[in-house]
């Protein structure tokens, strides 16, 4: 039956793509799988769409295809098979210094053959993950180098989309009014930490930069919303991100030099003949090399020193299945050291020898460490033609430490120590799903996760230094808290899709989560429809409810007041109900617009009772939390809209548009804004390519975006009880009442590429905050004694240049 296909496929190929000879040029490799059961598909035809003659090529008895020999530019490429669904691959850069490698999955018609004509199913329209009918994206690695605003940064890239806010000193992702650390982080398939340099610093949940290049990366899913039962643990959604692997017939390298600092990659088959292959990835930065090239701009992040490397090693196996080894380690230094203007120091009270008030002079050198590190060994295997096993053993583990201490230049610069943290986190997780397709309608996977949590914690931090009223200090720092604890958590997880019919595809599914501290359980269902309804025409209704465990350190608190009890041992999952409606019009091939209403309920949100404090606004990850209870909710509602155009004819844009309500009840029984209800976000992205050279072989590209946005909301300074203890005091009871000013962003790349055989030189500028918008906090200005309002810019230009050969 295989060699009949074969024959018939290559009936339909009109011209062979070894024909072309255009130089410079680059290939397309490719295998081709079917979307439910994961099995390679044989004898799919492969066309180049557009091209004049036809360009083709055929699937081998592997599913794998290649198209060689394309002059350098953009491309669409079609698979059709017989009884499947067309599928269509947009936006493909073919350059000479990098073969392009893609993975095009198939979905299996229902109907009979010729029984229904079917729309092709395009990678840009909908996620890799068959399981999702809503609020859900694909993310091309593609998209990270080519919209302006993202340096690369896919955590920075998907603020671009619908419904999903960001700043400029951190990249932490606020999605639907939520708090970034409601975001789960997933690798390879498993929950991951943070993978983002100077994590939680800016802010929790957020960052400076990921620590994943755009030269590791694969293609990856981003979730705002009604998320399938496969992820638990996360309220606002999921990052689900995949390391590509290596080229395993050919090595190829990448040198990357610029303003943040110098990178390399280099991948290819660790043996010539064989199907193992690796990718390496290492970058070192530091932004004092800005600072020295832009004086001035890049302000106290001149201190910043941050190094990472990534790495994925991919073993076929002829009978045992697919193995790999990935990992990725991250290590950043921030150093706050003191300025020799004085001027710009703190000061604190001091009496002199006549009971008279005056100004001591003080000054803080502080040092940040972050150490992370993830890893992890998966292996898939198929146990027959409708099923796969895929399993994984995955480490993750983090260390903050922060130095601190505080100089007094009136005395001989005598210096005292003030502040010595260390927090380390880590866990060990052992995941593994069963995947079945009964039938072209009906797909099942399930699976099971048993995750080791462990922490260590040892904080000495100098008792109120303000409040001494003598010279030196007296005593010395004491040690709030020196604890560690452990603990296991356990989930797992059933979902099916069933297709009534090429038109309509229901999913459901079940995930059930337990915490072995507490014995705390969470039962959440799931479930989506979606109909389309025309060709063009699609409707999606998703539910699902959500529950996500806090920080193990968390669970181990201790306060002043309660001795050894660990006061937050019995906090239960904070949980949320999530509601979407979606609809989607392909206005043509290359437009598209799509519409989603939604709401969200949130409940068991931790508070601190009689308060104002809670959870979901938690940004400081230094504060010592105190004892919580899970008496607070949550209310998120809008609607998100985008318009897009795909890159085409040389040239694509996406605008987005949400409106939307966030509130939270606190432990007083109040609702109040969130900190990020900014009320409403619009983005405008667009780019443009131009072909130059006596052959079109290079590539001049530019690309803007613009987002207008709400402010943060913040709390309000008490001016009066700031001054009289010298130090802000925040007027609690109009928590998060104000607004701080709208924010425009401006943000724009331009690149110029320039192919040759085998080889390829790119240079390129990214600006990030073209117009220099500002950043707003509170600090006590004690020169004027009196609370102050001041401004901060972020602007941030990067100028590289890499090579690929």
């Amino acid at each position: 039956m295989k060699k009949i296909f074969m024959i018939l496929a290559c009936a339909t190929v009109m011209h062979p793509v070894s024909l072309l000879k255009a130089q410079p040029s680059g290939n397309i490799r490719g295998t081709v799988f079917d979307v439910a059961s994961g099995q390679t598909l044989p004898a799919v035809t492969i066309t180049v769409l557009q091209s004049n003659p036809m360009i083709g090529t055929i699937s081998d008895a592997n599913g794998q295809f290649d198209l060689k020999n394309l002059p350098v530019g953009r491309y669409d490429i079609q698979c059709s098979y017989i009884g499947y669904e067309p599928a269509v691959f947009r936006e493909i850069r073919v350059t000479s210094g990098k073969e392009v490698f893609i993975e095009i999955t198939m979905r299996e018609n229902v109907h009979v053959l010729g029984e229904v004509t079917v729309r092709p199913t395009v990678n840009k329209e909908a996620p890799l993950n068959p399981m999702v009918l809503a609020s859900a994206r694909m993310l091309s690695v593609e998209e990270a180098s080519r919209y302006a605003g993202a340096l690369d940064d896919p955590a920075r890239l998907v603020t671009a989309f619908a419904g999903v806010s960001g700043g400029l000193s951190n990249n932490g992702i606020s999605i639907r009014g939520n708090s970034p650390m409601y975001l789960q982080w997933r690798l390879e398939g498993m929950e991951a930490v943070n993978p983002t340099h100077f994590s939680d610093i800016t802010g929790v949940g957020g960052g400076i930069i990921s620590a994943l290049s755009s030269h590791v990366l694969g293609n990856s899913d981003f979730f705002t919303g009604a998320f399938p039962a496969e992820y638990g643990n996360a309220l606002s959604g999921v990052f689900d991100m995949q390391l590509r692997n290596g080229n395993n017939q050919q090595y190829e390298h990448a040198v990357q030099t610029g303003a943040l600092g110098l990178e390399f990659t280099s991948e290819g088959p660790l043996k010539k003949g064989k199907p193992a292959s690796y990718l390496i990835n290492y970058r070192y930065s530091t932004l004092a090399l800005m600072s020295d090239l832009f004086p001035g701009l890049v302000g106290d992040a001149a201190g910043m020193r941050y190094q990472d490397l990534t790495f994925k090693f991919n073993f076929p196996t002829k009978k045992a299945g697919t193995f790999s080894l990935w990992g990725i380690w991250i290590k950043d230094h921030y150093i706050a050291h003191i300025s020799k203007d004085t001027t710009t120091w703190d000061g604190y009270d001091q009496h002199d020898g006549f009971g008279d008030l005056k100004v001591e002079l003080v000054g803080t050198n502080a040092d940040f460490w972050q150490t992370k590190a993830v890893g992890g060994i998966g292996h898939r295997v198929f146990l027959n033609e409708k099923t796969y096993l895929k399993s994984a053993i995955v480490a993750n583990y983090t260390q903050n430490k922060t130095t601190g201490e505080f100089v007094f230049p009136r005395h001989e610069w005598d210096k005292v120590s003030a502040i010595d943290m260390k927090n380390t986190n880590w866990n060990v997780a052992f995941n593994t799903y069963l995947n079945t397709k009964f039938s072209a309608s009906h797909t099942n996977r399930t699976g099971i996760n048993v995750t080791g949590l462990f922490f260590k914690m040892d904080y000495w931090l100098y008792p109120d230094l303000y409040d001494n009223p003598d010279y030196p200090p007296q005593g010395q720092m004491v040690n709030f808290t020196n604890d560690k604890g452990n603990s296991m958590a356990f989930s797992a997880y059933s979902q099916s899709t069933i297709r009534l019919n090429n038109n309509l595809t229901a999913n459901m599914g079940l995930h059930a989560t337990y915490f072995h501290l507490n014995e705390k359980t969470s039962i959440d269902p799931r479930a989506g429809i979606r109909w389309q309804a025309l060709p063009k025409h699609a409707f999606s209704l998703s539910y699902g409810k959500h529950s996500r465990r806090e920080n193990t350190d968390y669970y181990f608190i201790k306060t002043p007041g309660t001795g050894d009890e660990l006061v937050n041992r019995n906090l239960d999952f904070a949980k949320a109900h999530h509601y979407v409606l979606s609809y989607d019009w392909s206005i043509s091939e290359y437009i598209r617009v799509k519409v989603e209403p939604y709401f969200q309920s949130l409940y068991d949100i931790p508070v601190e009772k009689d308060s104002h404090l809670s959870l979901i606004n938690y940004f400081d990850f230094l504060q010592m939390l105190p004892k919580l209870v899970n008496d607070g909710k949550g209310e998120n509602y809008g609607i998100d809209v985008t318009l897009e155009r795909y890159l085409h004819r040389g040239y694509y844009y996406l605008l987005t548009g949400t409106l939307f309500e966030s509130r939270y009840k606190d432990g007083n029984g109040d609702w109040r804004n969130t900190r990020l209800n900014r009320n409403y976000i619009v983005n405008a992205l667009g780019g443009k390519e131009w072909k130059m050279g006596k052959q079109k072989q290079n590539i001049l590209n530019a690309s803007v975006r613009m987002t207008l946005q709400g402010g943060e909301r913040y709390i309000p300074v008490d001016e009066t009880a700031s001054k009289a203890v010298r130090n802000l005091v925040y007027d609690n009871m109009r928590a998060y009442e104000l607004q701080r000013p709208p924010e425009f962003l401006c943000h724009f790349n331009l690149g110029y590429k320039i192919n040759r055989n085998k080889l390829s030189h790119e240079f390129a500028l990214q600006i990030m905050n073209l117009f220099g918008s500002k950043e707003y906090y509170d600090t006590y200005n004690y020169v004027e004694d009196r609370p102050e309002l001041v401004s901060g810019t972020v602007l941030l230009p990067n100028i590289y240049y890499k090579i690929e050969f």
